[in-house]
């Protein structure tokens, strides 16, 4: 089964301006997402665009504490990712609104109590290769071979998920994430070369710089881009699918499977 997660930044620093919104416009937005066809509500409050600079934990939670809350209570029955790379972050986050899904752009490498504190709760896990952090990756993009190195990452992390009881993990190549353009459309090509690793596959392309600087567009401009990389992503084995435009993504989900038989 294929699944769109549907993006909420309650941030102001995000990279497309479309996805940003406040404590108050959340519920909204959840609104919106869900009824276009979202199966994961996907909510983070912090920016990890390339360059950004990461809050408190502190300002982290009191940015995101108010927009979850309002969410469960208007969607008690919704699914819903956090966006973190913080165990304490998911732990108010279960506190609030029950088990959620870790969304966690360092695979736990930012926070040593990150995997334990996944694997002890039972969650559901997302791990996304990234180099270093959101300020210092895109220095970070030498590699012999792109999917030689992200393969052996995931090899790495799945003995890690195993020894910290995380039984059920997604993998996230991370497009973008410590990766030129050219590296992370290598990925894109290669992507059936992931499934080695007999894990579902999330692909967070929705709006990216390498649709929008290979095409001398804006973020803003880059949804047809972002259908063609997602169906390309479907094609190489995705079955999640990260994304801004839920609707536009349940489109090419659904014209997918009909060219596929369903």
């Amino acid at each position: 089964m294929i699944k769109v997660l549907g993006i909420i930044n309650i941030n102001e620093d995000s990279f497309y301006k479309g996805s940003r919104t406040t404590a108050e416009g959340a519920t909204l937005r959840a609104a919106k997402l869900l009824s276009e066809g979202a199966d994961v509500l996907d909510i983070g409050a912090v920016s990890t665009r390339p360059g950004a600079t990461l809050p408190s934990e502190r300002e982290e939670w009191k940015r995101l504490q108010p927009a979850l809350e309002s969410i469960r209570k208007a969607f008690p029955e919704a699914a819903i990712s956090i966006d973190t790379f913080r165990s304490g972050i998911v732990k108010r986050a279960c506190d609030v609104a029950g088990p959620v899904i870790v969304n966690d752009i360092s695979a736990g490498n930012l926070d040593g109590s990150m995997l334990r504190t996944a694997g002890g709760m039972g969650l559901q896990y997302i791990a996304m290769h990234m180099r270093g952090t959101p300020l210092t990756m895109m220095a970070l993009t030498n590699y012999e071979d792109i999917v030689t190195a992200v393969k052996g990452y995931f090899w790495e992390f799945s003995a890690k998920a195993e020894d910290n009881g995380i039984k059920d993990w997604i993998l996230d190549p991370g497009f973008g994430f410590a990766k030129t353009t050219q590296q992370s459309f290598e990925l894109l090509r290669r992507l059936p070369e992931l499934k080695d690793l007999g894990r579902p596959i999330l692909a967070g392309l929705s709006r990216k710089s390498m649709i929008y600087k290979t095409l001398d567009i804006t973020p803003e401009e880059a949804l047809p881009g972002t259908q063609v990389l997602n169906f390309k992503a479907l094609e190489g084995g995705a079955t999640w699918l990260r994304v801004h435009d839920v609707a536009e993504a349940v489109r090419t989900v659904k014209l997918f499977q009909a060219i596929n038989g369903g």
